[in-house]
């Protein structure tokens, strides 16, 4: 009985592929959140802000240096739990907020409770904007460079080894850069 060699096809193409799959799961950050901003401008930011508050604008992306822009609400722990962290960073570099689906009362009690390390806020009580940025959910931090091109992404709290071991790196080399 004669074997067509075809019949070696099928499973040979199904080890390649899990070869590849497993080769690209291996080669990717498995905490990183890809973002299809990165290396482009910023996208627009809302003109709205809290009352008594700086507005964020568009032109503050694009002055010279490094800053932060942060999605966060008073509504979210981890907004809470790396406000300490966002505070410390706002003594380096200016540090941009944009409120997120929060009522406005709560989101200034907040600020007044915690202190408020941003520069300058815009509000996006619909989360429009936070779709145009590719936020998954609060808090999401990027570093933006003096041309207002997005240069890294970091979803979540910035706290612990998360913070220390991959957003640290990403500033540092950000802040570098710029000199």
């Amino acid at each position: 009985m004669k074997v067509s060699p075809l019949v070696a096809l099928p499973p040979l193409i199904f080890a390649g592929l899990a070869a590849l799959f497993l080769w690209r799961l291996d080669h990717n950050d498995p905490n990183g959140i890809p973002s299809t901003f990165v290396g482009r401008d910023a996208p627009a930011v809302p003109q709205t802000t809290l009352p008594g508050k700086p507005q964020l604008t568009d032109e503050m992306l694009r002055q010279p240096g490094v800053k932060l822009v942060n999605f966060w609400a008073s509504w979210c722990p981890p907004c809470r739990a790396e406000h300490p962290t966002l505070s410390e960073l706002s003594e380096r570099l200016p540090v941009y907020g944009i409120d997120l689906r929060d009522p406005e009362a709560n989101a200034l009690a907040f600020l007044n409770e915690d202190g408020d390390p941003f520069a300058a806020i815009a509000t996006d009580p619909r989360g429009r904007a936070a779709i145009d940025w590719g936020v998954t959910a609060p808090p999401e931090t990027f570093i933006i460079d003096g041309e207002g091109r997005v240069l890294y992404r970091f979803a979540g709290p910035l706290i612990r080894a998360d913070y220390t071991d991959r957003f640290l790196p990403e500033l540092e080399k950000a802040l570098s850069a710029e000199q």
